[in-house]
Formats: C-alpha cells, sequence, structure tokens
C-alpha cells in the first residue's frame, strides 16, 4: 500500500461568524491510500479550534505512514487499529485518525464493489434533512437568507448565536422565523452563555419557535450543562463538551443528545461506538461536522440513519465544493450507492 497527501485550501462562499470565530477559508489535506490499482480517498481539515493546523495533520501523516504502508493490504489496515497509532509513537490526532480511516474505508469499498454504508452495517443507502447553518448576522439578512433556504427545500434551520447582546440573538431568531416560518429552528451559541443565562434565555427561545439547543454554555463543566438539560423547555444537545467516547458516555441519559462530528471522536467507528453506548439511554445522536468538502462529509451521510439531529452542511458552505456525490443543496443528504464513499472530484478538481 502506499500512503500519499495533498493540501489544497477550502473558501467558504461568504465568512461564517460564531461566537468565538469568523472563518472565511481553511485548509483541506486529502488523504490518498493506493493498492492494487485502486485509490481510497478521505479528508483532514484544519482546525483551530480543535488544535490542529495543517503543520500539524502533515506531521501526523508522516508519522504514521511507515505503519500503514508495511500493512499487506487494505482490509488489515481497516481492521488493524495499530497501523494508526504505531507503538510507542503518540496516537495521532482524531481528525487525521478519522481522515485516514476514511481513506481506508473508501478503498475497502472500492475493492468489494460495496458502498461504505454497506460496510458499516446499513443495507439501504440513508438519507437524511440536514440543517443549514445560518451565522451571526443582522436580522434582514438573515431572513432573507431563511427563505431562500426554505424555497430551495430545507425545513431545518440552524441558527448561531452568541451575541455581546442576547437580544440580537433573539431577534435574529424571530427574523429567521418569519423568513421561513414552517422550519424547526436548531440554536448553536457555541457555549457562549453561563449557566443563569441559558436558564433565562432559553424559555425565551423556545417561545420563538426553537427546537433544539447546541452546548449553549461553556463547556469544562458537563454538570452545569446536565443542570440546563434538566432545566430546559427543549432539547439540549452536548457539543464541545462531548468530544470523546468518553465524554459521551459520561453525558448519557444526562443531556437530551450528543453531536458526533468525526473530526472530533476518531472516525466512524469511534461514532458507531457512541450511538451504541447512547442506545436506551434517552440520549440521541447528532451528526455534525466542520465546515469541510463533500468527500470530509461524505463518511458521516454514511451513518446518517442513526441520528435523531443531522448537521451535515459543511460542503454547503463553500463557495466551490471540489467534490461531489451527496447532495444537500436542497436540503436532503444521500449516501451514495456506489463502491467506497461514492463521491467524486469535479473537473475543476481533478484539474490541478
Amino acid at each position: 500500500m502506499r500512503l500519499t497527501w495533498h493540501t489544497t485550501e477550502l473558501e467558504l462562499a461568504e465568512p461564517l461568524r460564531i461566537s468565538r470565530s469568523v472563518t472565511a477559508r481553511r485548509d483541506a489535506v486529502w488523504v490518498a491510500v493506493e493498492h492494487g490499482g485502486l485509490t481510497g480517498w478521505g479528508e483532514v481539515v484544519s482546525s483551530e479550534y480543535l488544535g490542529l493546523p495543517t503543520s500539524r495533520i502533515v506531521r501526523q501523516l508522516s508519522t504514521v505512514r511507515p505503519a500503514v504502508e508495511r500493512l499487506p493490504d487494505p482490509e488489515t489496515a481497516w481492521d488493524e487499529q495499530a497501523a494508526a497509532s504505531p507503538p510507542g509513537l503518540p496516537k495521532p490526532a482524531p481528525g487525521v485518525l478519522a481522515g485516514l480511516e476514511a481513506a481506508l474505508l473508501d478503498l475497502v469499498g472500492k475493492r468489494s464493489g460495496r458502498p461504505a454504508h454497506q460496510l458499516l452495517g446499513t443495507h439501504t443507502a440513508p438519507a437524511a434533512r440536514t440543517t443549514r447553518t445560518i451565522g451571526i448576522t443582522a436580522p434582514a439578512p438573515a431572513a432573507a437568507q431563511a427563505a431562500r433556504l426554505a424555497a430551495s427545500g430545507f425545513t431545518a434551520l440552524k441558527v448561531k448565536a452568541g451575541s455581546a447582546d442576547p437580544a440580537e440573538d433573539l431577534a435574529r431568531v424571530e427574523a429567521v422565523r418569519t423568513g421561513a416560518p414552517e422550519a424547526s429552528l436548531l440554536l448553536d451559541p457555541n457555549g457562549a452563555w453561563s449557566e443563569r443565562q441559558a436558564l433565562e434565555l432559553l424559555p425565551r427561545f423556545a417561545d420563538s419557535g426553537v427546537t433544539a439547543v447546541e452546548q449553549p454554555i461553556a463547556p469544562g463543566s458537563p454538570d452545569a450543562l446536565a443542570r440546563v438539560a434538566k432545566e430546559s423547555p427543549i432539547p439540549v444537545i452536548a457539543d464541545e463538551d462531548a468530544v470523546s467516547y468518553e465524554d459521551a458516555v459520561a453525558l448519557a441519559g444526562r443531556v437530551h443528545g450528543i453531536n458526533v462530528k468525526l473530526a472530533k471522536c476518531g472516525g466512524v467507528r469511534a461514532a458507531l461506538r457512541i450511538h451504541e453506548a447512547l442506545r436506551g439511554t434517552g440520549t440521541d445522536l447528532m451528526l455534525g461536522c466542520l465546515t469541510a468538502s463533500s468527500l470530509g462529509i461524505a463518511p458521516a451521510v454514511h451513518l446518517a440513519d442513526r441520528a435523531r439531529w443531522v448537521d451535515l452542511d459543511g460542503h454547503l458552505l463553500l463557495a466551490a465544493d471540489p467534490w461531489t456525490g451527496i447532495g444537500g443543496a436542497d436540503g436532503t443528504v444521500r449516501a451514495p450507492d456506489r463502491a467506497g464513499l461514492g463521491v467524486r472530484r469535479t473537473d475543476t478538481a481533478a484539474g490541478r
């Protein structure tokens, strides 16, 4: 086997503002695993919040390459966890692990002629309604964007919150409700509130039509998040407080949902472990993502049938998606029935 990678830049159609940052572009490292004339692809995106600059991604791929290339075939690499964590060396960051795992999954699927969701235990290709994110912006553009998205087929919208003045967030939610009166609204302050603020504000947002909230308070105090969930009139979904499998297990039964992002937890198999751990606890799964191409989003789409909430719109935020195959522009993401991840590079990307 041969492991290589290539770095490119993903530019957003417009900057996305959330409570802690503004994102206009990010690097993507495309991971390729080649064997027997076939190539499996995965993507690792840089993330300042996750402590994953491009330089660290490349260093870690360089570290694991000898172990991966020593394995005799892709199936062995897929089954052998040690391939991504050579003895005596630091374990790669979850985002790197997820991208490498995706490339192996893609290659194993192509070798067997089976789509990824079948390899992961689902016979029928998953299709799910996804939310579409509206960043922190003024009410008028928020309403206009909501109306355009609703006209395109979106039935669920995620509204970013966490402005210095909560009244601005309330006005944005009201504007989105006006623009898309039938849409289900998810609120995401990205941990901008205190526990007291959350308890005061959530009933007001519930009255404005919000149906669930992600990580309303600053991460680092899961007990406080559990208290907020207990008092909240709407479901509370842990995100920044639920990074690992252990985090998810500790919050199971104490919050209403866990937002699983493959770049946080370490890939599809880690996500499946979390899903299994949540079964019967009263805590449901949400599938989320970072801003990424269709290549980076595709592995989660193959898991979409396991989730109560689906927020897989990262590729839809790009000015130009260099990969295609999972849809989403009409509000529904669909796992391809083609072998492997089922995504393909666009003509523009293929020419690079």
